[in-house]
């Protein structure tokens, strides 16, 4: 007879090699595929974007005053983010559910690497690939949606949400993009790490929510979303309709520090290191720390 299969969570040492297990095989996938994942990881967090985008949109109160469309908050601003936030869990439920490779989660290859089951050579080739392939299918959900139209839904609130967004997020400090990265990706992390410990679908949506709620919620920044969140609002700047800027009573120039350049330097670049050390370190090597390093 066949021993019953236990629902009982794993507990965190054996969570701590079951991280490290996985590491492993997603140093040693095969590039055509590993690309492809990432490519779907890039598109199911911009799907969790969009969904955030318009629940942010739903929080502005729409006036036709005198026919000018004028926009208010309907909501606090913390009822507004805890929203946005619960909105954008779906993203990392697509990816962990669904199965695909995302830079952020895989920042937790640093375990196997600290075990010498994989080179350094295969960590940097494993996030090299999949960050390029997360751009890849971030930016092109995020054309998909700009072609759609999307941003002229809602009297235009779905594109002023996007560009609000967008704006807000290249007028960051290095050092602050930095640090909301680091807070962004610890919390990322411990949603994909306290995913090890279940045995059911389930039991992985519901430990994802929390701490991707709390991240959207408290600000912080996560380098693949904001390669859908930011160039969703610069491809509003550049090339929304006429008839849209009219309708919100804004123009491309009432977003002056929202460019290609700063999309780069000002959030990306810093956003994307503070996440390494989020998940890496203060996640993955403590972890590793505590459960698999051998003692003297």
């Amino acid at each position: 007879m066949s021993e019953p299969i236990s629902l009982d969570s794993l507990l965190p040492p054996a969570m701590a090699a079951k991280a490290e297990d996985l590491g492993v095989k997603k140093a040693n996938l095969k590039i055509p595929n590993m690309f492809a994942l990432a490519v779907l990881a890039g598109a199911f967090i911009g799907i969790g974007a969009i969904f955030a985008t318009t629940v942010a949109a739903g929080s502005m109160s729409v006036k036709d005053v005198a026919g000018t469309v004028a926009f208010s908050a309907a909501l606090p601003y913390g009822i507004t983010r805890l929203l946005v936030g619960l909105a954008f869990t779906v993203g990392l439920i697509l990816v962990v559910i669904g199965g695909a490779e995302l830079f952020t989660g895989n920042t937790l290859l640093a375990m196997a690497f600290a075990s010498k089951k994989v080179t350094l050579g295969q960590v940097l080739r494993n996030w090299g690939i999949v960050y390029l392939g997360n751009f890849v299918g971030s930016i092109l959900t995020a054309y998909i949606v700009f072609l759609g139209k999307q941003y002229a839904f809602g009297s235009g609130s779905v594109g002023l949400a996007a560009l609000n967004i967008a704006n807000s997020k290249v007028e960051f400090t290095f050092i602050q993009a930095v640090a909301l990265g680091i807070m962004c990706n610890a919390l990322v992390c411990m949603a994909v790490w306290m995913c090890y410990s279940a045995r059911t679908t389930v039991d992985k949506i519901i430990a994802i929510i929390p701490p991707i709620s709390c991240f959207v919620a408290a600000g912080f920044e996560h380098s693949i979303a904001n390669m859908y969140f930011i160039p969703i609002g610069l491809f509003i700047k550049y090339f929304g309709d006429a008839s849209f800027f009219e309708k919100i009573g804004k123009t491309a120039a009432d977003f002056p520090k929202l460019t290609w350049n700063n999309f780069f330097l000002v959030n990306l670049l810093p956003v994307t290191i503070g996440n390494i050390i989020g998940g890496a370190l203060l996640v993955g090597m403590v972890y590793w720390f505590v459960y698999i390093r051998k003692s003297d």
